[in-house]
């Protein structure tokens, strides 16, 4: 039986693991779907909601998909980042003391997700999940309703969670009401306290490929086919890398990175660094894991050169690959591209912009450094 999978794409361990739950009818009422930006998690989670709802008398079906699909309580309960509002006290809703265009604004987001299950909602000083957020779930599974024996509550960036707020989660993870399903999203599961981790199922998902990334920016985004399928190149199968690319013109990107590899590399800092930072559009920590995701992609493609693969990634600009290694055949690039991902991974941890992006520099200026 099918079950409602086909629009979800690839992900087909994950889609096993979740369909041989629900032939058992031993679906878990906590689930952590974890994995990259962009690859499905949210989806999958719409997707299964639905799925649930099979077995029942198409009058409850017919109404429960729907309202899933407009994720309309009682059926859903989605939680997201939302800003605080001045005066705002943990008694308070998570909404309450917001301004009106705030609220308007969050509508609006909530709107386009669910036009579109690939947008990432974004609003402004939206940076953490407020424990007023959970103080609302707990009041949404304090009420039973007979037309929705199955309700959902997803937790979109659950990583942005502090402590304190995924404490208070913990209460309604160890004694849910029958009939509630959590879904808890994220691409950083690490930053999940291992007391909410070891009381949910972990779902991995996986990056996507070419072909599915540059499908959901065709049927999705209206994006040209041509260019969706250069951005996919680059994105690391996910959507929300590919949007990003997207909306910085792909091949202006490489341009600039190409001029801060040089400038690096030839040890002209402030000019590297200027350079750096007129590639980021946003001065962001995010925006700046985006730029060394592709510089080592650049590195990749000067490794498979010495390997005799041709087949770069970085193909318009093949001849500064060939110089680079004909003068510094014995770069060690392996060591710096695990140094990158150690830079990468500290723009999660929120550390200085301007500290890290100096740090990039200079190791990528060790590659000129002869042995």
């Amino acid at each position: 039986m099918n079950y409602n999978w086909d629009k979800v794409l690839e992900q087909e361990q994950a889609k096993e693991i979740l369909t041989s739950f629900y032939e058992r009818r031993r679906v878990p009422h906590a689930f952590i779907f974890n994995g990259p930006e962009g690859v499905g998690k949210y989806f999958t989670a719409l997707q299964y909601s639905q799925i649930l709802y099979s077995d029942f008398s198409d009058n409850i079906k017919i109404n429960a998909v729907r309202n899933i699909k407009n994720l309309q309580e009682p059926f859903v309960k989605l939680i997201f980042p939302l800003p605080r509002a001045k005066g705002e006290t943990s008694e308070d809703s998570s909404i309450e003391k917001l301004s009106k265009e705030q609220i308007e604004l969050i509508q609006n987001e909530i709107n386009k997700k669910v036009i579109n299950p690939y947008y990432k909602i974004s609003i402004e000083d939206a940076n953490t999940i407020k424990i007023n957020s959970i103080r609302d779930i707990k009041k949404f599974i304090g009420y039973e309703y007979q037309n929705a024996p199955l309700r959902f509550i997803f937790i979109v960036d659950a990583d942005l969670m502090n402590e304190q707020t995924q404490n208070a989660l913990l209460k309604s993870l160890e004694e849910p009401p029958k009939g509630i399903i959590f879904f808890l999203i994220t691409s950083n599961i690490d930053k999940l306290l291992p007391t909410i981790q070891s009381r949910c199922w972990i779902v991995n998902f996986n990056p996507l490929s070419e072909h599915a990334v540059t499908k959901v920016l065709i049927d999705y985004f209206n994006v040209n086919e041509n260019i969706a399928r250069k951005v996919a190149h680059f994105s690391d199968g996910s959507v929300y890398k590919a949007l990003i690319l997207l909306e910085r013109n792909l091949d202006l990107l490489l341009e600039k990175i190409i001029s801060v590899l040089r400038y690096s590399i030839g040890k002209r800092f402030s000019t590297a660094y200027n350079e750096l930072l007129e590639s980021l559009s946003e001065y962001s920590n995010e925006e700046l894991k985006v730029i060394i995701s592709l510089i080592k992609i650049w590195l990749n493609d000067v490794i498979k050169h010495r390997y005799n693969n041709n087949n770069f990634y970085f193909v318009d600009y093949k001849e500064t690959i060939e110089k680079f290694n004909s003068k510094f055949y014995d770069a060690d690039v392996e060591n710096l591209y695990h140094k990158l991902d150690v830079i990468e991974n500290y723009c999660d941890k929120n550390l200085n912009l301007n500290v890290l992006s100096l740090n990039l520099i200079f190791e990528l200026a060790s590659l000129s450094i002869r042995n």
